[in-house]
């Protein structure tokens, strides 16, 4: 059997062995984390049987603990969609936490009301979630659990998004963006930021918006959190597109769409920014020519680990439009070979080997004078890295040319 299935049957062979008539707070224990791990496993209906019979036994016995099985209890009513009564659950949980001093435990089951309440979405009970999600924040925040606050803090700004209070709703989203990053929540601190993106867009700052979105897709590295990357970068796109500048917002909109495992709102978002705004290739070097030089191996980076997992005839097509843009620059065609040189050590052996493959195949289709520039250029990019990066772009080069029969001697 599965661990959480084990875990079950154990629970409930201990609820059955305490007979409540005889041991009923035993009993009732029992069944409050039979319930958790019901809920856990989805099982919402039997959870509810279970929390309800928690909470029964021990009213008038150990209030605190059965405001623990209330709070238990709500989460398992609006996992199962019984809204209503969870608001109910939790808000008679929070009731007795407060009675009992008990902040942190008063702030969460609050947090729980207030997402109860954003889900009802009728009679005031948005402004219901707001309320709860502020006052679960100041909780939380005197309890001294920063990565609690900052949840709390986040839906409530994000409960003021959806209501049209859009500078407060920035103002809570800033502060939550703080307290995650305190809290070394990382995930929290991009979700915050997304949110915060959000509000600066809905408010018409789009410069407000584009860094808070870099900083979101910052936060969710492609590789850890692919998720919430494609999420930020294809707010991104849509951020870019707002400010007028159709090359980032190319750029942002393809590499949310190259992320794995991406959600397909964020897929339809991302796909939207280039039916409007189009998709041709070449947008890099576009790019570059607006950043400023220390900027470029970032910028450069991101779009050449997208490249490098793209089918070949995207990856052919931008290393053949980055590739005429390096020619084409005599001030700066070597300052962009050394950065492109850079960012091929930084993939993994196969991809940096995709790249100089497409790259030598896109040159194999220019004329000589074209084929010795990029020699010299890549020649004289190569002599600036340490030798035994030098002796990895020589080998790996030459050793490619040789194979699709192109002139080498790189190096």
């Amino acid at each position: 059997m599965e661990p959480s299935a084990d875990l079950i049957a154990d629970l409930q062979a201990r609820v059955r062995r305490h007979r409540p008539e005889r041991y009923p707070i035993q009993h009732a224990t029992a069944q409050f984390h039979l319930g958790v791990a019901l809920t856990n496993a989805g099982r919402t209906e039997e959870a509810v049987q279970v929390l309800t019979a928690a909470a029964r036994l021990l009213h008038g016995r150990l209030p605190v603990e059965e405001a623990k099985a209330m709070n238990a209890l709500g989460a398992a009513l609006r996992l199962g969609g019984r809204r209503g009564q969870a608001i109910t659950a939790f808000a008679g949980a929070a009731a007795t936490f407060e009675r009992g001093g008990l902040s942190a435990e008063q702030g969460a089951a609050l947090f729980n009301l207030g997402l109860a309440h954003r889900e009802e979405r009728a009679d005031g009970s948005l402004e219901e979630a707001i309320h709860c999600f502020a006052r679960a924040g100041e909780l939380l925040r005197a309890a001294g659990q920063p990565r609690h606050a900052a949840a709390a803090v986040r839906e409530n700004g994000a409960a003021l998004l959806v209501a049209g209070r859009l500078d407060a709703a920035s103002a809570a989203l800033a502060e939550a963006v703080g307290l995650a990053e305190r809290a070394g929540d990382w995930e929290g601190h991009g979700a915050a930021l997304n949110a915060l993106g959000l509000a600066h867009l809905s408010a018409g700052r789009s410069a407000d918006a584009i860094t808070a979105f870099r900083a979101a897709a910052s936060s969710h590295p492609r590789g850890v959190r692919p998720e919430g990357y494609a999420m930020g970068k294809s707010n991104l796109a849509v951020a870019y597109e707002a400010a007028g500048a159709p090359h980032r917002a190319r750029l942002a909109a393809r590499q949310a769409l190259a992320a794995p495992r991406i959600p397909t709102p964020v897929a339809r978002q991302a796909a939207a920014v280039l039916e409007r705004i189009g998709d041709p290739a070449g947008d890099l070097p576009a790019v570059l020519e607006a950043e400023p030089m220390p900027g470029w191996p970032g910028v450069l980076r991101e779009e050449m680990v997208r490249w490098a997992h793209a089918d070949p005839a995207e990856r052919r097509r931008e290393t053949a439009a980055w590739l005429e843009a390096q020619l084409r620059r005599e001030a700066t065609g070597t300052a962009m070979c050394e950065v492109w040189l850079g960012a091929l050590l930084e993939l993994p052996p196969s991809d940096m080997e995709a790249l100089i493959h497409a790259a030598l195949e896109a040159l194999a289709e220019r004329d000589a004078e074209d084929s010795e520039r990029f020699h010299t250029q890549v020649s004289a990019a190569m002599a600036r890295f340490h030798l035994p990066q030098w002796m990895r772009l020589k080998e790996t080069f030459n050793r490619l040319a040789a194979e699709l029969g192109s002139p080498g001697d790189y190096g």
